[in-house]
């Protein structure tokens, strides 16, 4: 695959940005496009590797590794050396429903396993995705593709996050009649509302889609929450076959004290109320402007917390992390092909640190109390540095420093500690069994609920992950969704 000696001759390189201090100004994506040359120059750099592992999707220590939908990433990135662009992009659509997202906001656990990696820099498969993509739109190759028959089956999808999306773009491709259901007023869930504009452009990206899947017959109903608006045995009479796509949508709350004061908010609650504020043209209802922010969590969801309070145009701000600062390289027990555990500034940090001149995370500190003002807003965070110590179980957990005791002016907090498992309601109307982990019971491949023609897939049956097992579990559920419909199926 790609040049022999591609790996030899050429280093690793990227497209290059719009610089923090620019892009902060707006809220447009700030990657920019890398000319064909150079695109065909890092798909030579696939090594013809004999086993390669990025596009395995396993699983290794509770971390993908190898790309979850089993992209066929050698063969596409030869396609790419080659300059064959269109057959590039039909077979990145084999595995992929929509590349133009992962392209962006995937981790690249592809890059991670890939085997150049064990000693070099590794290919470059993110950004040639992103640009195989980006080149489809651009030359008017990606077109509705309506199926040669219905089948006269009707599917309902409740939840138009990847999952949903992916399932629905399926079952209609096997000649079903699929209904979105989205309790929002757009459909896209996480893809719409909970990745900030500069991540995941809504309007140029993510709506050309929709409407791609509109034109190929799957029909969207918004503003429309299952089990309230409208009650889910309606659903189960009306429709042959459901298919949970919720998402894990229960955020981790932090009970200390001062919890109920006012400035404190989930991170999904002021992302998502900036992103409709932008497409509404409106003013952002929760607003970081002029303000000290504190953001306790220090995964994806806390960097699109940075970026955007930045962008409000923040006094200042603190990024909360209870866990240790990651080393500059693998560690001894963090070995090829894991997902390696290495310490990165990511976009967020990136801007943060050229607007107040370092990264603004502090690690291993945990926040003890919220102080209110006498108006009952927050005005600081009392927080304590942590060791991590095992307990008599042998597990992990942290215990306080004493005498490391800080507190961090704030009068805005946002708490993005991940999320719990699905909101219960649906669930409950529905009657579903649910695992230890409150998530919808149904096993992986099968997908199948307690409730026949009921099926599961995405963040409700895994638990929080990554728009990219969305997507593989969505086309999965799919898959079995349409065996059980018709007796056998062809979808992959």
């Amino acid at each position: 695959m790609g040049k022999p000696t591609g790996f030899i001759e050429f280093l690793r390189e990227l497209p290059s940005e719009i610089s923090p201090s620019d892009r902060i100004r707006n809220w447009d994506e700030f990657h920019l496009h890398m000319p064909e040359e150079k695109l065909r120059t890092q798909g030579a750099r696939c090594m013809d590797c004999g086993i390669p592992f990025c596009h395995t999707g396993t699983l290794i220590s509770g971390m993908a590794s190898g790309c979850p939908i089993n992209n066929l990433i050698p063969e596409w990135n030869d396609l790419v050396y080659r300059g064959l662009w269109k057959e590039a992009l039909a077979r990145l659509h084999k595995t992929n429903n929509f590349p133009e997202f992962t392209g962006r906001v995937c981790p690249a656990p592809c890059e991670g396993s890939c085997v150049l990696g064990i000693n070099n820099p590794p290919v470059t498969i993110k950004n040639i995705e992103y640009s195989i993509a980006e080149k489809g739109w651009d030359e008017g190759w990606i077109t509705p593709e309506l199926p040669q028959k219905r089948t006269g089956k009707k599917v309902a999808v409740i939840g138009s996050g990847p999952a949903g999306l992916a399932a629905a773009a399926q079952l209609n491709r096997a000649g079903h009649w699929v209904t979105v259901f989205e309790r929002a007023d757009r459909p896209g869930g996480l893809l719409m509302y909970g990745i900030p504009n500069m991540k995941l452009d809504k309007e140029e990206v993510v709506l050309r889609r929709l409407n791609v899947l509109e034109e190929e017959g799957v029909k969207f109903i918004c503003n429309t929450e299952v089990g309230k608006d409208l009650p889910a045995e309606q659903l189960l009479k009306e429709f042959d076959a459901v298919l949970l796509c919720t998402g894990a949508t229960k955020p981790r709350d932090l009970p200390i004290e001062g919890r109920d004061l006012k400035g404190i908010h989930f991170a999904m609650e002021f992302l998502t109320a900036n992103t409709k504020a932008i497409l509404d043209k409106s003013d952002a209802p929760i607003f970081a402007g002029g303000k000290d922010v504190v953001i306790i969590g220090g995964g994806d969801t806390g960097t699109d917390c940075v970026g955007t309070s930045i962008r409000h145009g923040c006094n200042s701000l603190v990024q909360v992390e209870i866990l240790p600062k990651p080393p500059a390289e693998r560690a001894a027990d963090n070995p090829w092909p894991e997902w390696p555990k290495v310490y990165k500034m990511d976009y967020g940090q990136e801007e943060a640190a050229a607007m107040f001149g370092d990264d603004p995370r502090v690690y291993t500190t945990t926040a003890t109390k919220f102080e209110g003002d006498e108006s009952g807003h927050v005005k600081a965070v009392h927080s304590v540095q942590v060791q991590w110590e095992k307990n008599e179980k042998g597990q992990f957990i942290p215990k306080h420093v004493p005498g490391t005791e800080k507190v961090i002016p704030a009068q805005l907090v946002l708490l993005a500690m991940g999320f719990l498992g699905p909101e219960q309601p649906l669930l409950d109307a529905l009657g579903l069994e649910r695992d230890a982990r409150s998530n919808v019971k149904a096993d992986h491949g099968k997908f199948a609920t307690s409730i026949p023609g009921v099926f599961a897939a995405g963040d409700c049956r895994r638990g929080q992950s990554l728009v990219v097992w969305a997507i593989n579990e969505g086309r999965g559920a799919a898959r079995e969704c349409d065996r059980y419909l018709m007796g056998n199926t062809d979808l992959p």
